[in-house]
């Protein structure tokens, strides 16, 4: 009996600590921009005017790319700059085509997924014309304006 009893108390005082611990996370995803420390703002820049109206679980990835950003190497710090930028430039509805354009990528198979890389890196390596040409001949894959403005 007596040890129902503790393991009754241990239940509930573990239980309180994880919904103390999620409470104070979630809290966390609603902190205005002004509230954020020094590194985060200068990681997350880019995003400063559109902060305030993300929605919780994209401050939550941003936050974890701001947390992660000091380990990383310098290539993949500008590659997340530039990505940031190009985020914050977009339009929502281009924002949405980018979203449902990556979901449609993450569900293909591993073959067409390389067939695609290896098209993107070489109409990324092509001259302005070619671009043009690419994008009239196949503007489902490259698009109709180019990329990284």
């Amino acid at each position: 009996m007596a040890v129902r009893k503790y393991a009754a108390i241990i239940l509930v005082a573990c239980i309180s600590f994880l919904f103390s611990h999620f409470a104070i996370a979630e809290g966390d995803l609603d902190k205005p921009w002004a509230s954020l420390n020094d590194d985060q703002k200068k990681v997350l820049a880019p995003l400063a005017d559109d902060w305030d109206n993300l929605r919780p679980w994209q401050r939550e990835r941003m936050l974890e790319i701001a947390h992660d950003y000091p380990k990383m190497p310098i290539d993949r710090q500008e590659r997340v700059q530039q990505r940031l930028t190009s985020w914050s430039r977009m339009t929502p509805f281009e924002r949405e085509n980018a979203r449902k354009r990556f979901q449609q990528f993450k569900s293909l198979a591993p073959e067409k997924k390389e067939e695609l890389r290896k098209q993107w890196n070489e109409y990324r390596d092509a001259s302005p014309e070619k671009r043009q040409e690419l994008r009239t001949q196949r503007p489902e894959i490259f698009g109709t304006e180019d990329v990284g403005r």
